[in-house]
């Protein structure tokens, strides 16, 4: 009898596990396809109000872009999920340099525009640093929530004072018709909405089934699910040539990711930052998004080796998620592993790959000629920012 039961229970947990993972690949969808109605006719009402291609290419269509991933963290804030959210633009940051330039980097090798060197990579260092330091409290407040927009719409500002006459970064935005305008523009907010529900609240029910926390729910599945996005879009301009967008979209992601969607979720509600996040999680999205520099500065392109060594780490990432999730014993023995050999063993090669890059730099401003890129980056092509 007692047998019968377990059966009837392990029946149960299987089923509600198939809807809650039915739940999250249906909100994905819905978020994917919500997130495009609503740029097209968020683009195409900017076009009927006069705006012009860079002004939407540089608000509607860059924010649109994350109208996914500010869906969820609102709807996982309203929902008193504050972990999801918070785990969601963590997540998110890690996977879009780990994964998504690593994965680009090995489909060929990146190449860095000096000016992505000069100007949005310190923005991102700089924004990255902001959630560990307002969260030394113990939360991210309203107040800061609204302070990370008020920084979001500084740096939208600034980009379009610096490019209002760079036509590379202009867009071809159809017109369309006032109601079909409309149609995009509430199918695109039904969708989004919907979409945010059904996928918080199935990685809500995944967490509970398996007894993990919300955090790394929000850390795996779903910042994995909201970047598919960027990462389809990098790989995609790296097949074709555009390897310099690639990067841009990756940079421009994370800056939006802090900005935009933490500010979002802190603005509708308090959002609690745990302990543990202070001292692993947010120290991983920083230290990984500083790793940036020296992968950046080796000659300004990303090689195919270097995609490989992020791809790895975020393996490693994830293994420590699992093993701590599940408080297994090998945890402490993986960390000592990754802090003492493997850590070391990366910092002294980038340092022998920035050197040498640094060598090749010299030789060139001498009059040597340096050794020639196997894989140029295809001309006419944005400099900068995230692809839309």
């Amino acid at each position: 009898m007692a047998s019968g039961t377990r059966v009837f229970m392990f029946r149960d947990m299987l089923n509600g596990m198939a809807f809650s993972l039915l739940e999250v690949v249906v909100g994905l969808g819905l978020l994917t396809f919500g997130a495009n109605r609503l740029v097209f006719g968020a683009a195409s009402l900017g076009r009927r109000l006069g705006l012009s291609s860079i002004v939407i290419g540089l608000t509607v269509l860059a924010t649109g872009t994350s109208a996914p991933e500010v869906a969820v963290s609102v709807q996982a804030s309203l929902s008193g999920r504050g972990e999801v959210a918070l785990g969601n633009v963590i997540g998110s940051n890690i996977f879009n340099v780990l994964m998504v330039l690593g994965l680009s980097a090995l489909a060929g090798a990146l190449t860095v525009q000096r000016q992505l060197v000069r100007l949005d990579l310190p923005v991102m260092l700089g924004v990255a640093t902001l959630p560990l330091l307002l969260g030394l409290d113990g939360s991210l407040s309203r107040g800061e929530g609204f302070l990370l927009l008020a920084l979001l719409v500084a740096y939208v500002s600034v980009l379009m004072w610096s490019t209002r006459r760079d036509q590379a970064l202009q867009t071809d935005v159809p017109e369309l018709s006032w109601g079909r305008t409309i149609l995009y523009l509430v199918v695109g907010i039904a969708g989004l909405v919907l979409g945010a529900n059904l996928l918080v609240g199935g990685a809500a029910d995944i967490a509970r089934t398996f007894g993990i926390s919300e955090l790394v729910i929000g850390l795996t599945l779903v910042a994995v699910g909201t970047s598919l996005p960027e990462l389809a879009t990098s790989l995609a301009a790296a097949r074709q040539g555009e390897r310099d967008m690639a990067v841009g979209n990756v940079v421009g992601s994370n800056i939006f990711n802090v900005l935009a969607v933490l500010g979002a979720g802190a603005a509708v509600g308090d959002l609690p930052v745990a302990p543990g996040v202070i001292n692993v999680d947010l120290p991983v999205m920083l230290a990984v998004t500083f790793a940036c520099v020296p992968v950046f500065w080796t000659g300004c392109r990303i090689a195919r080796t270097e995609g490989a060594v992020l791809v790895g780490y975020y393996v490693i990432y994830l293994t420590y998620l699992l093993l701590n999730a599940t408080s297994h014993g090998l945890e402490d023995d993986f960390t000592f592993a990754v802090v003492s050999f493997v850590i070391p063993l990366t910092v002294l090669a980038g340092g022998l790959a920035w050197f040498t890059a640094k060598d090749s730099d010299a030789d060139a401003e001498s009059g040597e000629d340096p050794e020639p890129d196997p894989e140029p980056a295809a001309e006419g092509v944005p400099r900068s920012g995230r692809t839309t």
